[in-house]
């Protein structure tokens, strides 16, 4: 049993009939869509709704992997002694290896939740037509938060012709998860657009005058729009498994085959925080790329098939034109720029005590699985090699 049909929980049970599993596989999820990509969301559905495409498979392939879709449907309780989901319908089934893939949920403010209509959320394909329809030419949005989402949402919303306002309480935007440099590059590139961000400011009330939405921040500052539109991250959906006993703590803990502390209870993807060897700590991501790695992860240790290859973390994002792309920890104490950052054309290598730990690539993204690779093999290489563009990636890589 597959709870939550998102990206980690399709993954999962196609890896599970990739590995010649032949036995019943049910894929639960709440929302009546096929299983979907999320990334398009912030980019693709907004700016071309009608030519998005964003289902992970086609009904077709549920159908040819017997692949029971149960969609629309809760799952109100799990019972871990019976091994038995209690779903919406009244009706309930039996598991022998259960996945959580429940997800994230986004994180809400009830100051902002009391002002009712005009305040907008983007995490699933029900909410992008609602907040298309106010992105539209002239319209004053103001997005609360500027992270990874809160940045892609203003460079859409201004592509599609609104008046953008990004409002984060942090010293910047994206801090998370960007070295400085390409935070402040960002910045500037959004700024040129016409984006006003507002960095180190906290809201301290909302109001409403008819249509017309106030945010006050703790200056004295008082933000007008049409739309306000949540950037402030997401939170674990822990609520099944917070209920059934299994261990929580932000999210569900789980060790490195994504096995929680029931034995045959596993979870993959945004709800889930994964013990890291090499730091002693439960760590949990939030992308594409780790939806997938652990779904597939979860999958091989359902079956007796422990997965413990090595992986770099990373994300992308697509924001004013240029791609970025993110691998390793971005905690490095060096950074070194190969290319031209002003143009938006270049990788940036994250050095701690000389050892590659990070990457990241603007409009480069040919460059990053050689990254990855370096990274992976913690290459320590100079400071000229790496800035150097006659020096060949894959040639260092394969040597590493």
């Amino acid at each position: 049993m597959i709870v939550g049909a998102g990206q980690a929980g399709a993954t999962a049970a196609a890896e599970l009939r990739r590995r010649g599993f032949e036995g019943r596989i049910v894929l639960i999820g709440d929302e009546p869509h096929l299983p979907y990509e999320r990334p398009p969301l912030s980019k693709d559905v907004l700016l071309k709704p009608d030519d998005a495409r964003v289902a992970l498979f086609p009904a077709s392939f549920y159908d040819e992997q017997r692949i029971e879709l149960r969609l629309g449907m809760r799952v109100d309780a799990i019972d871990p002694v019976q091994r038995r989901l209690a779903l919406g319908d009244g009706t309930s089934l039996g598991f022998g290896k259960l996945l959580l893939a429940t997800g994230a949920r986004v994180r809400r403010l009830p100051l902002l939740d009391r002002l009712g209509d005009g305040v907008h959320t983007l995490r699933t394909l029900d909410d992008a037509p609602a907040l298309g329809r106010v992105l539209r030419d002239g319209a004053r949005v103001l997005i609360v938060g500027g992270g990874v989402i809160g940045m892609e949402l203003a460079s859409s919303a201004v592509e599609l012709g609104a008046r953008v306002t990004v409002i984060e309480q942090g010293p910047d935007v994206m801090e998370r998860c960007a070295p400085p440099l390409v935070r402040a590059h960002l910045r500037a590139l959004h700024r040129a657009r016409g984006v006003d961000v507002l960095t180190g400011r906290r809201l301290v009330d909302a109001s409403r005058d008819g249509d017309t939405l106030a945010l006050t921040l703790a200056d004295g500052t008082v933000l007008r729009g049409d739309a306000i539109v949540y950037g402030i991250g997401v939170e674990p959906d822990t609520a099944l498994a917070r209920d059934a006993g299994l261990r929580t703590d932000g999210a569900i803990l789980v060790d490195g085959a994504c096995r929680t502390s029931h034995p045959d209870i596993y979870a993959a993807g945004d709800n889930a925080a994964e013990y890291d060897a090499q730091t002693g700590a439960h760590v949990r991501r939030e992308s594409w790329d780790n939806a997938n790695r652990q779904a597939a992860r979860a999958a091989a240790a359902m079956l007796g098939e422990p997965d413990d290859a090595r992986h770099v973390p990373w994300f992308w994002s697509d924001q004013c034109g240029v791609n970025v792309q993110f691998a390793g920890d971005m905690a490095a104490d060096t950074w070194i720029v190969r290319g031209d950052l002003a143009a938006s054309a270049c990788a940036l290598f994250g050095l701690c005590n000389g050892v590659l730990t990070a990457g990241v690539t603007l409009n480069r993204g040919q460059d990053m699985r050689s990254i990855r690779t370096l990274i992976e093999r913690r290459a320590a290489l100079a400071p000229d090699v790496l800035s150097d563009p006659a020096q060949n990636l894959r040639a260092l890589a394969k040597g590493a």
